[in-house]
């Protein structure tokens, strides 16, 4: 069956960013998400999953342990478990990106400053 953001599950997170669980199994997950302008998620590291980030539309900023990169359309990076990291939105454009997890991400964040979101 083809999967799109139309026929996906969705959620909503950080009470304006948008996720579409494209495959969702306990041993993997990718999710489109959408980050509109000046938004971010809480900065976390994942006790087994191993992450990466490939942006679709829009420049993320995305820290890893204190570094902050750039991210621009059709650039990934890959976040290992353990690691401290945070996704963010520093433009005024929305940005999209795929966040593929292994194995399945939610329940093995842990959240160091603010409450849980959504990975």
């Amino acid at each position: 069956m083809k999967v799109s953001k139309q026929n996906a599950e969705h959620y909503v997170w950080g009470g304006k960013c948008d996720g579409w669980h494209l495959v969702k199994n306990k041993d993997v997950s990718i999710i489109h998400e959408r980050m509109p302008p000046y938004t971010e998620e809480v900065r976390h590291y994942h006790l087994k999953a191993h992450q990466f980030f490939f942006v679709l539309k829009g420049t993320a900023a995305l820290e890893i342990d204190g570094v902050i990169y750039d991210v621009k359309a059709h650039e990934g990076v890959e976040v290992f478990p353990s690691i401290l990291h945070q996704m963010m939105n520093r433009s005024s454009e929305e940005i999209e990106f795929l966040v593929i997890s292994q194995p399945f991400a939610q329940g093995d964040r842990i959240a160091v400053d603010g409450d849980n979101k959504h990975r």
